[in-house]
């Protein structure tokens, strides 16, 4: 009887705190205008509380699942990446990797009080150069945001993640390479995984037209066939042991290239999208330990002050020569707060692939992540908002 009433309860135990998470984050969206990933982060921190993970007991594919939830977000990202507007205005991506390469040589330097291995620190500053891509296009698209600033925060967050997932794989690549001296290790963890995950997101991407031809051009069969191709990244990224996110947000940028209509429907990938973006959230938030948040507060504080700066002061200083004011170009830095999923299936993915320094570099981000993953999509709205970008209505909301 206890048996049955155990596994009772790790049946229910995500579906209920799902149901939960999206009946808060309606209430206090309609409410209170709190963007609706928040109180999914907020539902999603309460079950790592009470032990979500120990309550499902061991359960084979979340990781997966939050993967591919992740992977649809960077399609879409990669997909709203114009670059000819790159070429005709090199100062947007000068900023991207200027703030990048800053946070970088921040964090090391705050890093360096704390006492974290070179490792760590090496993975800590790689991680924080990385805005959130689920948190900002989830705020954007809520929004209906479009804009400057939201065009400017889009193009940096995919410059953003794009350096800091190269740069994670060079930190893999020189721990292979500095604990055994394994070239090859260090090869495949490095340049392989790179190479291979764009390669196998940019074929995907030149085959769209060919897949598409012939077949109805209707928002939902369209968003079917792009969904299904991505859970094909995924799923073959595992496999290959390749970057399932790099591959997506290549597979995006090839799509827009080579001239694939995406229609509005099809932005967020509808239900479907709803749904994975409510688990993705509330899983990333179930895995942060509240112990090790506590412990790392003030590395947390220390790395925020860094990012907040780096990302303001960047913006905002070079906003004259790419050609906006210097207020949108501050509300940009702000926009690009959040730094959650991305980072953490991330690290997991690095620690699943050997990368044993990831746990530690895990605990040492806990508190700045749970403080960006509740606070940094409230920033992201309130600074669109202000840029006056935004088009919902009142019906909308």
């Amino acid at each position: 009887m206890v048996d049955d009433f155990s596994f009772l309860l790790q049946s229910l135990a995500w579906p209920l705190v799902l149901l939960i998470a999206w009946w808060l984050g309606e209430q206090l969206h309609t409410g209170w205008k709190i963007p609706r990933v928040t109180s999914y982060v907020a539902v999603g921190l309460l079950a790592s509380a009470v032990d979500l993970r120990g309550l499902t007991g061991d359960v084979r594919g979340l990781s997966f699942l939050a993967n591919f939830a992740l992977a649809l977000v960077l399609f879409e990202l990669g997909y709203r990446i114009n670059l000819r507007w790159f070429r005709n205005n090199p100062w947007v991506p000068i900023t991207g990797v200027l703030e990048s390469l800053l946070i970088f040589g921040g964090a090391w330097f705050v890093t360096g009080w704390f006492g974290l291995s070179t490792e760590v620190r090496l993975i800590v500053c790689a991680l924080c150069m990385a805005a959130s891509p689920a948190g900002i296009v989830r705020v954007a698209n809520e929004l209906r945001s479009a804009g400057q600033v939201t065009e400017r925060v889009m193009h940096l967050c995919a410059i953003n993640c794009l350096m800091t997932v190269v740069v994670l794989k060079l930190v893999v690549g020189y721990w292979h390479l500095s604990t055994s001296g394994d070239w090859t290790a260090a090869t495949l963890g490095s340049v392989y995984a790179l190479i291979f995950s764009v390669a196998v997101g940019g074929a995907l991407g030149l085959l769209m037209p060919w897949l598409l031809r012939g077949r109805s051009s209707q928002g939902g069969s369209v968003t079917v066939l792009f969904a299904l191709v991505v859970l094909l990244l995924t799923t073959a990224s595992y496999g290959l042991k390749l970057s399932p996110l790099l591959a997506a947000l290549t597979f995006g940028l090839v799509a827009r290239e080579r001239r694939v209509q995406l229609t509005s429907a099809q932005r967020d990938f509808g239900s479907m999208g709803e749904i994975t973006g409510l688990f993705l959230f509330v899983y990333v938030a179930s895995l942060v330990n509240w112990r090790d948040a506590w412990s790392s507060l003030g590395l947390a504080v220390a790395l925020l002050v860094v990012r907040l700066a780096v990302t303001a002061a960047c913006n905002a200083g070079l906003a004259y020569f790419s050609g906006v004011t210097m207020r949108k170009g501050l509300l940009t830095g702000l926009a690009l707060t959040p730094m959650s999923a991305y980072a953490i299936l991330l690290l997991e993915q690095s620690r699943r692939y050997g990368l044993e320094p990831a746990a530690a570099a895990f605990t040492a981000l806990a508190g700045l992540v749970l403080i960006l993953e509740l606070l940094g999509p409230l920033v992201t709205q309130r600074s669109l908002m202000a840029a006056r970008e935004t088009h919902v209505t009142q019906q909308d909301a």
